[in-house]
Order: structure tokens, then C-alpha cells, then sequence
């Protein structure tokens, strides 16, 4: 039964996304249609919409529209003009400044707005004008915008982590926030020791020297942006609010930021902001409840169990599973968007990387990491696209600068997959439960 029903589920999603089906009502017909083979369609139908209710009845899924709210305010908020003063001050000195300035801003911001998305598109718009002005490759500057962008997507706060822990059926949030924390900065500083290489080669050698009262000047305009980071995950690791409780603050101290403090966003601006975050996580929320259909199709068909037993089949030994684990992984997320592949695969692959001594929030970085290469690789990649669209460049013009930061990243990623330490030692030494 569960050959059978892999098979349709597998063969109705290509046929579907082939024809332009979206993704979400995609799962939701594939698994329809393998579950009636044992229920009926009189019962799989009815079935299938509590399990999707259910999937979405969660008190923890209501951190993920208010981080999408907090991240839009953020985005609109004039943050990224200061944490890119900020990001240039820490960076003036170094050759290239200008590419590692684009990667600190993007993983300041990526982080603060919570959106790899929003980050590559601020960033393209703010430093690309200026790199070309001072001679840099337009396209290698397209090129370390998108691949650094994703690094907001592991450095808390994370929407995806937030899914992860839900779908790994409660990996803690805090221990995963902490635990994104060190792959996400090396993701970032991977890609900077590219960058120094290439301005060394191409001789980008301009400096932007800063004077010690103008570096506390940006720094200190920065600060109240940056506050927010450690509210969130300080108040979650001292217990003072749950991460549900930390996003709906977050909502709150950016509003203030935005509205009282730098007067950037009024409150026409402000409906705009909402109805935008309504609709980003009304769809995410369709395809957590689609994915949570799917999910219970393959528990109750056993097709995660297969799978377990085909992947451990491959070899006795377990770096080459983990190998085969990720090229997988990485394989789909060129064609499949972060939350649902998290969504489907989490339950799939989670205990054949317990089997092979791996705890779930080891599991879950190198999850949320390796998919989130796949936003900025073709052919779906929304970061890589949006990345094309605000520096108006060629995705065949950018992509022999991106294999450069593909390569940087993918040794970063078997780093994280075979020494927990990269993952576990924050969340550890706060006393975390692993």
C-alpha cells in the first residue's frame, strides 16, 4: 500500500505543478486521491478537511503571521537604511567593503525582517546603485545580494524554524532559535571570504574610511532596530513570554519604532502593511493545513517507514546516508518553496536522521539550511528572481558568480551536518533541552 500510494502522490504533484496547479491545492489533491484508494472518496473528502483544520488549529502558529507583520513593518520602516550605515562602518576597511556590506546588512535585516525576500529585494534596491557607481561587476553584486539573503531564514527570529518545530512535533523554538544562530552567520561569512578573493582579483579596493564619532553615531541609530533581536530571543530564553507571546511584542516594539520613534510609516501605510501580511499568512496557513493533509496520508499509508528503510538501505555507513540525505533535499528545493517541503519532509526524513544519532534540533538546521539554498537556486527560487528583478540582470549572467557562493555554502552545510556543535553549543549553553 504505501509503494502504491508514494507512486500517486508523487505522479499527481509533477503532473500538477508541471501544469501551473498551485502548490498548496497541489498536496491536497494527491492526497485525496492516495488516501481514497483505502477510505473511498466518501470518507477521504470529509477526512481530509479536519485533518486540515487541525493542521492549522494550533495555538503555536500564531507567532508566524505577527513575525510576518513585525517583518513588514520593519521593511517599510526605514530600518534597512541604518542597518546598512551600520553594516558599512563595521565593513569600510576590509577590500571589497561594499559586497561585505551588502552580506552584514543582509543578515542584519534578513534576521530583523524575518523574510530572505524582503531582504534581497531592500538591499539590491539601497547597495546596488552605489556598487556600480564605484565600478563593481553588476552582476557579481546581483549575485552575493540573493546568496546571502537567505541568511535571515536561520538567524532568529525565523518563521521557518517556527514551522520546523511544529511539524517535528515541538522541537523547542528558543533551542532552534539559538541554534541558527552560528550556521547562519557562517552561511554570511562564507560568502564574504569569496567576496575578499574576488575584490583582491578584480581589485575593488576602495575604502571607506569613518570617523569614531560618526561609527557611534550609526551604530547608535541603529541600536533600537537591533533591540529587537535580543527582546525576542532574550525574553524567550529567561522565560519572561513564550515565542507566540515574542512575536506579538515584536509587532508591537516595531510599530512604536516605525510610527513614534523614526516617524517613517503613518497610518494609510500602515492598512497597506496589514492587508499585505493578511494575505502572505493566509497562504502560508493553507499550506501548513494541505501539508498536515498530506502528512497524515503518508503516516497512515506508511510511507515515511518505506522511505526510512530505502535511505538507510543505501548504505551501512552513515556519512554517506547524510550525504544522500542532503543531495536529496537539495534536489527538492529547486522546484518546492521552503514551508511545504519542510512540512512534508520533516516527518519523512526526522527519524532516519534520529536513527543515525542526530537530535531533532540538529536535524532541523541542517533541514531549514539546505532547503533554503533552494530559494536562491533556479528554476523556482523566489529570492533568486526577486534578486534579478530589483538589479534588472540576467539569471544566465548571474549564475557563474553564484556557483562561487553555491560552493562556500555547501561546505558550511556539511560542516552543520556532521559536527552538531554548530548547531547545539548556543542552545546549550543556555540551557536548553536538545
Amino acid at each position: 500500500m504505501a509503494l502504491s500510494a508514494g507512486l500517486l502522490i508523487l505522479v499527481t504533484l509533477l503532473l500538477l505543478l508541471l501544469i501551473g496547479v498551485p502548490i498548496g491545492i497541489a498536496l491536497i489533491v494527491a492526497a485525496i486521491l492516495a488516501i481514497s484508494q483505502s477510505l473511498g472518496f466518501s470518507a477521504s473528502i470529509p477526512s481530509s478537511a479536519i485533518k486540515m483544520f487541525q493542521g492549522i488549529n494550533i495555538f503555536t502558529l500564531i507567532a508566524i503571521p505577527f513575525f510576518i507583520l513585525a517583518g513588514n513593518i520593519m521593511n517599510r520602516g526605514g530600518i534597512a537604511t541604518r542597518l546598512v550605515n551600520l553594516a558599512t562602518a563595521m565593513t569600510g576597511r576590509i577590500p571589497g567593503s561594499l559586497a561585505h556590506t551588502n552580506v552584514v546588512a543582509n543578515m542584519l535585516f534578513g534576521s530583523i525582517s524575518g523574510s530572505g525576500t524582503a531582504a534581497v529585494t531592500s538591499m539590491g534596491a539601497i547597495m546596488g546603485p552605489i556598487q556600480k557607481k564605484q565600478g563593481y561587476n553588476e552582476n557579481f553584486t546581483a549575485a552575493i545580494n540573493i546568496a546571502t539573503a537567505p541568511t535571515g531564514l536561520l538567524i532568529p527570529p525565523s518563521t521557518a524554524l517556527i514551522t520546523y518545530a511544529l511539524a517535528s512535533g515541538g522541537t523547542s523554538i528558543a533551542a532552534l532559535f539559538l541554534g541558527g544562530i552560528i550556521p547562519g552567520i557562517l552561511w554570511g561569512f562564507s560568502c564574504m571570504i569569496v567576496a575578499y578573493f574576488y575584490a583582491k582579483q578584480k581589485r575593488y579596493f576602495e575604502k571607506q574610511t569613518i570617523s569614531f564619532r560618526e561609527f557611534i553615531k550609526v551604530t547608535l541609530d541603529a541600536i533600537p532596530s537591533l533591540l529587537l533581536i535580543v527582546i525576542v530571543i532574550g525574553g524567550i530564553i529567561g522565560g519572561v513570554f513564550t515565542a507566540t507571546e515574542a512575536s506579538a511584542i515584536a509587532v508591537v516594539y516595531s510599530l512604536l519604532l516605525s510610527m513614534l520613534f523614526y516617524k517613517s510609516i503613518n497610518f494609510k501605510e500602515l492598512f497597506n502593511i496589514l492587508i499585505d501580511s493578511v494575505k502572505l499568512s493566509a497562504i502560508i496557513m493553507f499550506l501548513i493545513g494541505a501539508s498536515n493533509i498530506l502528512a497524515w496520508v503518508m503516516s497512515f499509508t506508511g510511507i515515511p517507514q518505506m522511505l526510512a528503510e530505502a535511505v538507510l538501505g543505501i548504505s551501512d555507513n552513515p556519512i554517506i546516508i547524510l550525504l544522500a540525505i542532503n543531495i536529496l533535499l537539495l534536489i527538492v528545493g529547486t522546484f518546492m518553496d521552503l514551508t511545504p517541503a519542510i512540512l512534508i519532509f520533516t516527518p519523512i526524513l526526522l527519524p532516519v536522521c534520529m536513527a543515525l544519532g542526530m537530535t531533532p534540533l540538529q536535524f532541523g538546521i541542517m533541514l531549514t539550511f539546505n532547503l533554503s539554498i533552494g530559494m536562491i537556486t533556479p528554476p523556482v527560487g523566489n529570492i533568486l528572481f526577486s534578486g534579478l528583478k530589483v538589479t534588472n540582470t540576467k539569471l544566465e549572467n548571474v549564475m557563474p558568480h553564484l556557483f562561487k557562493f553555491y560552493g562556500a555554502i555547501f561546505i558550511v552545510l556539511m560542516l552543520i551536518t556532521y559536527f552538531s556543535w554548530f548547531s547545539t553549543f548556543i542552545p546549550s549553553m543556555a540551557g536548553l533541552h536538545l
